[in-house]
């Protein structure tokens, strides 16, 4: 399993806020404890709001308050979507102006949030790719709400794949679809970041039992 990939999915197994040991964490991704100890540090220095030590366990939470306001998950998604995209713009003062923008949020935050100032709108590795996935969300977005199935090609696969999209999630820097995928006959999660070619398809789908999000979410502890 490649790094990405194996921080992806502990970065996934952190989201259900149970506390998780790492010897556990080691043993279901075949790593030794010491490198799960660096990938929660690098978890961490990418934002993602890990809690725990060494000995005691890991787990993550996702709740993130701007006093005086309360941010909504999609609300804080397109705030870090607005800063992401114009950091890596190219254009000098904007790029300069998000940054500072990015500080003075940062600034407000509660202290307990674990984020360093400068990481708020600007993730490190492995997720400073994440930005890459903006250009495909207006679209799968679209297609959500119409109900419209997708050929998406993801990068390092050849075929594409025909998936009803049925959510798009947020966590610690990545983006993520929920979707059914016509092919295998089973739900798929993947990361927005990683969509090299997406086509809409002709005709819409409905909601049949076993396919639908509510389904995905009974599935999944």
């Amino acid at each position: 399993m490649k790094r990405a990939d194996r921080l992806y999915a502990l970065m996934s197994r952190l989201k259900d806020g149970r506390l998780h040991r790492a010897e556990d964490l080691a043993r279901d991704t075949g790593v030794s404890l010491r490198t799960i100890y660096r990938d929660m540090d690098v978890l961490a220095a990418s934002g993602v709001p890990i809690e725990g030590e060494r000995g005691a366990g890991y787990t993550a939470r996702a709740a993130i308050t701007l006093p005086p306001l309360n941010l909504t998950e999609p609300e804080l998604e397109a705030l870090h979507l607005g800063l992401a995209a114009i950091g890596a713009s190219g254009l000098d003062d904007m790029a300069e102006a998000s940054r500072t923008l990015s500080a003075k949020i940062e600034a407000v935050l509660p202290e307990d949030t674990g984020m360093a100032a400068e990481r708020f709108g600007f993730a490190t590795y492995p997720f400073a790719e994440a930005a890459e996935g903006f250009r495909h969300m207006p679209a799968i977005r679209r297609a959500i709400r119409a109900r419209q199935k997708l050929r998406v090609t993801l990068a390092e696969e050849d075929a594409p794949r025909d998936i009803r999209p049925l959510h798009v999630d947020y966590w610690g820097r990545v983006w993520t679809c929920i979707a059914w995928d016509e092919g295998s006959g089973d739900f798929t999660s993947f990361r927005i970041d990683r969509v090299r070619a997406l086509s809409p398809l002709p005709g819409l789908f409905v909601d049949e039992p076993g396919k639908r999000l509510s389904d995905y979410r009974a599935r999944t502890p």
